[in-house]
């Protein structure tokens, strides 16, 4: 899997750097910057987790075919 946040869509809500701060950070303006791209295990679970609270949806999930 891969992840990405849409920069256009956050807003700064936090609730992926919250719930997976190990794949997720922010920059500066607490909008959310990826600290790991493709997370494996407990942190792709995490980062799945995130995707789905994300108010937005401007965390991206992008399973490997």
């Amino acid at each position: 899997m891969k992840v990405r946040i849409d920069p256009d869509v956050c807003v700064g809500h936090g609730r992926c750097y919250a719930l997976a701060p190990e794949v997720f950070g922010a920059d500066d303006h607490g909008h959310a910057v990826v600290l790991v791209e493709r997370p494996e295990g407990e942190q792709a679970d995490r980062a799945r987790a995130a995707a789905a609270n994300c108010p937005e949806r401007a965390v991206v999930v992008e399973d490997d075919a």
